[in-house]
């Protein structure tokens, strides 16, 4: 990993500001991609954190059936040599790639597709029925908006939600008994 300037920090802090991707984060999110599409995972998320000389640049990669300690070695030591040939990175970084986790984030439209049918946590920019935090089971995505059964009432209730008043998406961990 390289050491010197300009800290990456700066140009993820430049991303956020005007609400645009800027061409490092994007070139970097690029490379991610194609060595995702290569072994055959999905990139769920790049993010950087960190000020200074040292930062950390997380990678959540997932496939069908998750991902496997493997997997993350294989694409860590790919992405890894690829931002060396490619010397984006000016500052000393640590690359992290891991799994999005049981409670993996809900961005896309497609992710909304997939676990359609499963237990998520929504957070939402604005009062929807006059709460901005829902728990429920996704029954459909639609043009714009999703469907949610909130089953924690008193009585079942179908809520409906639009894309642009999402401010978060996860899945909700369920536990199962036998």
């Amino acid at each position: 990993m390289k050491s010197g300037y300009p800290p990456l920090f700066y140009f993820i802090a430049e991303a956020f500001r005007g609400g645009h991707v800027s061409e490092p984060l994007e070139r970097i999110r690029q490379l991610a991609s194609e060595i995702a599409d290569d072994l055959g995972v999905e990139l769920v998320r790049v993010t950087f954190s960190g000020r200074g000389k040292k930062g950390l640049l997380r990678v959540f990669i997932d496939k069908r059936g998750g991902v496997t300690i493997g997997d993350c070695e294989t694409f860590s030591r790919r992405f890894e040599a690829l931002l060396d040939v490619e010397d984006m990175i000016k500052s000393s970084y640590v690359l992290e790639v891991s799994s999005p986790g049981l409670d993996r984030p809900i961005q896309a439209k497609e992710d909304f597709e997939r676990y359609t049918g499963r237990l998520i946590r929504i957070v939402t920019k604005e009062r929807i029925e006059n709460q901005t935090f829902f728990v429920g089971r996704l029954i459909e995505t639609g043009e714009g908006w999703i469907r949610v059964l909130l089953e924690d009432r008193k009585a079942p209730k179908h809520i409906y939600i639009p894309f642009e008043a999402i401010s978060r998406a996860h899945l909700e961990v369920e536990m199962r008994q036998e």
